[in-house]
């Protein structure tokens, strides 16, 4: 057998007892009382027709008929008057083969069961291969690398309970030889190999399977931490929550068992509802965990009982330990409650509330059908585990509450916080009913009666200027093409020609598709055509210009740029500053009373408000709030304007902003779209609110070519005299805190294609 390993290893594994025949040697020869020497001889004595005893030997089957002799030669090393407290073995080194057992060993092996087969707990192929390499490093090469991975044997006991042992090695009797297959690598590449423990491969390469032979046998100690392996293992499933699937660990009761050591256990856990004042099943949970105590709580009693029980735990909040329910007092046993026990062949239990700063978080229990599987002792371990309950509780709370988000995000997009606590309602449904596996279609979220507000700051005649600087770029790279191809020789004229007649069309009659046709001309023709000569013997001036004509092209579309940048990066501040500013205003505006915000940034920024009662059904609204989130408006407009003067100079390209208030009064409803991921006006009636606004952006002053809108000025659009006057009570507080000028101008808005009547405030700002 070339192999007693089930992994693959860089080993070559022979039992060998010479390391330990060599310490009988010395024993023989050097010790000084008599006894130990003749012992130690005799025992030789009785090894020596044994010849595979000091060469090594691969088969297993020689440890059963040698049984005898290998347990007289172990004698020293295992002392018979602790052979029924020591758990303890020969093992072939970092094998599942172990022999020449303890007493106690062997009777924990038979408990549990003849087809068991002992295996080390928890380690990877690679895992145990790696280890191994590092154990060759460790003892031939004399890495000084204190590597110790803790290995454990889990063993079922008769009861079924599994048992945990931590195996502690003794490697005295062991050698470690190079075959002729093996590498010896230098002290740079052991340093590289411990950088990688996670490459199993590259280890592979250095430790070549099977490359080493590891002689000689091993002494395993086993320590029983069943408690410390399955306290660690309840920490490990209440941590390990999964976001994307939010369950516990169905060996969750199994470890319970195994920590408590009481085979018939069931484990039960409610979360208290504070608001509510009731308790809460876990959908999570109710596949495998019980509540016997707890659903008699929460299904018998009436409400004011319930209330009453949760105030006495969250005031007194010791938990409840019963050994053994046939010693309850003779009254107790006259309850309901003690029927349900019964019914139910709970014979002991406990009763734990799980409390954080004095206030219930959850209740567990543990029940048992055999009497004295729970007492105080019992109950003092929960001690070492109670802060990780905590701990897993929070957590999944924190995970539902990240999971709600999720779907908010998913199905509804970024939410405004003024109404996220709908969408929440909504989506704590929807995350409740996907707990218990069950159907839940998410239902429309919407606002009624709500009072709009717009305002928007636009960059003026940004259009114009885009339009104008695209001929200048246009015109530039024309120019430049065509100083490169007038250097070119005559294959370039075809070139010079199509780019006269751009330049004309360009600068007298251009068209819709001037400039998609020109790209076409570039990319298909005149770009591979520069190409080519950077790739040929051209001169050095033409190559120079051709590489500079390049490093001016926008790679997205193949053409200059440069002056349409600096228009954009103007439109960015621009924007950037004023929504940064609006933003920031917006935080006060939601301390006079909540309401939905949105922005858009384009050629300037616009925002709606829509303030109203269903949007804050807990706080008290009336008319005054529209007033205050009105003038809000407008001074933030004010300040915008003012704020957009102080950075004006400091422009790419020189810009002005009209600022205009658009005043509605009537009510109107908002209703999320699924579609499209954002709030919109609902029904036909509302949509008329939204027809005035986008036709006010570019409306005159009646019987005149002047647009209502004037850099520098605010300009004020409303329907009736009530409206002036508000607003021109507004104009005067800013008017005396020196904002506006004392200019105001009273317009007629001219007819927009179904909407007459429309006036105008405006005025200057200082």
């Amino acid at each position: 057998m070339a192999n007693l390993y089930k992994k693959d290893s860089p080993f070559q594994v022979y039992i060998s007892f010479k390391k330990y025949l060599d310490v009988l040697e010395h024993i023989r020869y050097n010790d000084r009382l008599e006894y130990r020497a003749n012992y130690a001889e005799s025992l030789i004595e009785r090894t020596k027709n044994f010849k595979e005893f000091r060469d090594g030997f691969q088969d297993i089957s020689l440890l059963e008929k040698n049984e005898e002799l290998i347990r007289l030669l172990l004698a020293d090393l295992f002392p018979t008057g602790l052979t029924h407290n020591e758990i303890k073995a020969a093992s072939i080194p970092l094998s599942n083969i172990t022999f020449n057992y303890t007493e106690r060993f062997k009777n924990i092996l038979k408990d549990a069961g003849k087809d068991f087969e002992i295996e080390l707990r928890n380690i990877t192929d690679n895992e145990f291969y790696v280890f191994c390499c590092c154990l060759i490093l460790q003892s031939y090469f004399k890495k000084d690398i204190r590597s110790t991975i803790p290995f454990y044997y889990d063993i079922p006991n008769k009861q079924g309970i599994m048992k945990h042992y931590k195996i502690t090695v003794n490697s005295d009797f062991t050698e470690i030889i190079p075959t002729e297959k093996a590498k010896i690598p230098d002290d740079g590449i052991m340093d590289m190999l411990l950088e990688n423990l996670d490459d199993f491969k590259l280890w592979k390469k250095y430790f070549p399977s099977q490359s080493w032979i590891l002689k000689g046998f091993t002494i395993i100690s086993l320590v029983d931490c069943t408690s410390e392996v399955a306290l660690s293992d309840l920490k490990s499933s209440m941590i390990e929550i999964d976001p994307e699937n939010l369950k516990p660990d169905e060996n969750l009761t199994e470890i319970f068992k195994s920590y408590f050591d009481v085979p018939e256990l069931n484990f039960g856990l409610m979360t208290f509802n504070k608001k509510e004042q009731k308790l809460d099943k876990l959908p999570i949970y109710e596949s495998f965990l019980t509540n016997h105590i707890l659903d008699f709580w929460i299904n018998t009693f009436d409400e004011e009982t319930r209330k009453n029980t949760f105030n006495n735990l969250s005031h007194n909040s010791k938990p409840i330990v019963v050994s053994n329910v046939d010693n309850l007092d003779a009254n107790v046993k006259q309850l309901p409650s003690f029927n349900i026990l019964k019914d139910n062949h709970i014979n002991s239990f406990m009763v734990i509330p799980i409390m954080k700063d004095n206030e219930l978080l959850a209740i567990m229990e543990f029940t048992s059908p055999v009497a004295g599987s729970f007492n105080g002792l019992k109950l003092k371990k929960m001690e070492f585990f109670t802060d990780m309950v905590l701990f897993s509780l929070s957590r999944f709370y924190f995970e539902k509450n990240y999971q709600i988000e999720a779907i908010i995000q998913k199905e509804y997009t970024t939410i405004h916080d003024s109404v996220v606590w709908k969408f929440r309602n909504e989506a704590e449904k929807y995350f409740t009913a996907s707990l218990g596996k069950k159907m839940y279609t998410l239902k429309q979220i919407s606002f009624k009666n709500l009072t709009p507000l717009f305002g928007v700051s636009d960059i003026r005649s940004s259009s114009e200027k885009r339009f104008k600087l695209m001929l200048e770029d246009l015109n530039q790279q024309i120019n430049c093409l065509m100083d490169i191809f007038t250097l070119t020789n005559s294959d370039s004229e075809k070139f010079l020609l199509a780019l006269d007649i751009f330049k004309n069309e360009l600068n007298h009659e251009i068209k819709a598709d001037t400039e998609q046709r020109f790209q076409r001309l570039l990319r298909e023709e005149i770009h591979p055509f520069l190409q080519g000569k950077l790739e040929i013997k051209t001169s050095r001036e033409i190559k120079s210009k051709i590489k500079d004509y390049f490093s001016n092209i926008f790679a997205q579309t193949d053409l200059f740029y440069n002056h349409r940048k600096n228009l954009d990066d103007s439109i960015t501040l621009v924007n950037r500053k004023l929504a940064d500013m609006l933003d920031e205003s917006q935080t006060k505006a939601q301390q006079i009373f909540p309401h939905y915000y949105e922005r858009f940034k384009s050629d300037g920024v616009e925002h709606n408000l829509y303030i109203g009662h269903t949007i804050a059904p807990d706080l008290h609204y009336s008319f005054k709030v529209v007033h205050k989130l009105r003038y809000w408006q407008l001074k933030t407009i004010c300040r915008m304007e003012h704020e957009f003067q102080s950075f004006k100079k400091d422009l790419p390209i020189p810009l002005d902003i009209a600022s205009l208030i658009f005043v509605y009064n009537e009510k109107i409803d908002i209703r999320f779209r699924m579609d499209e991921k954002r709030f919109d006006v609902d029904g036909a009636y509302n949509s008329y609110y939204e027809i005035i606004k986008k036709r006010l952006d570019k409306a005159h002053i009646k019987d005149s070519s002047e647009r209502i809108t004037a850099p520098g000025k605010i300009t004020i659009v409303y329907f009736g005299m009530e409206n002036q006057k508000e607003y021109l009570d507004y104009i005067s507080k800013l008017q005396k805190k020196g904002i506006l000028q004392h200019d105001v101008e009273f317009l007629r808005v001219e007819d927009l294609q179904g909407i007459t009547g429309l006036l105008a405030l405006r005025v200057s700002l200082i």
